[in-house]
């Protein structure tokens, strides 16, 4: 029995998803979905919550299928639509503060052995920032976006925006200082 590769065109796969074909738009979620389960855990610590938010992308994507122009790549389309969703559950479901005077919250970060930091170790420094920092920092450094479309995205200044990257990096490096001395063993 031959096996025959199901729609291997990427375009061809999104115009079949369009016209309502669910075996297209299955694939179209089965190809995309684990880097964009990623994009969410990236903002939303509780991998539970994570997963509803991307489905509830999915949903979006799914809905608004018919406008992708085909300009750019599809997946960093998608990747849009589940920043935009994951910043709305935050704003929901959690008062987020962009305020220069917010208060740091020290949370403690342990790790097992090494005294270098592996990618959970990485995330859950990232998830130990205050909420605002946490979205200025991963909008910037990790996906790209420049000051002004941040500010736009959160509502926020552009200024309000530098501080809590500023501020973010300031408390990574003293928790990534701090885990050195720890994993070092010395002063």
């Amino acid at each position: 029995m031959k096996i025959i590769s199901f729609y291997t065109n990427e375009k061809q796969l999104i115009k079949k998803a369009i016209s309502g074909n669910r075996e297209a738009q299955q694939q179209l979620y089965l190809k995309h979905s684990p880097k964009m389960l990623g994009v969410c855990r990236q903002y939303i610590k509780d991998l539970n919550f994570a997963e509803d938010v991307m489905i509830t992308g999915f949903v979006k994507v799914f809905k608004y299928l018919d406008t992708f122009k085909f300009e750019g790549s599809f997946e960093g389309w998608i990747r849009r639509i589940m920043i935009r969703e994951s910043l709305s559950y935050l704003r929901k479901k959690q008062f987020v503060v962009f305020d220069d005077d917010v208060i740091e919250k020290k949370t403690s970060v342990y790790f097992n052995d090494s005294s270098d930091l592996d990618i959970e170790q990485i995330q859950l420094l990232i998830d130990s920032l205050p909420e605002g920092y946490k979205m200025v920092f991963i909008l910037f450094a990790i996906e790209g976006y420049k000051h002004a479309e941040i500010a736009e995205m959160l509502s926020i200044s552009e200024s309000t925006s530098k501080s809590q990257l500023f501020k973010a990096r300031k408390m990574l490096q003293t928790q990534i200082k701090e885990h050195k001395i720890i994993g070092y063993g010395t002063n």
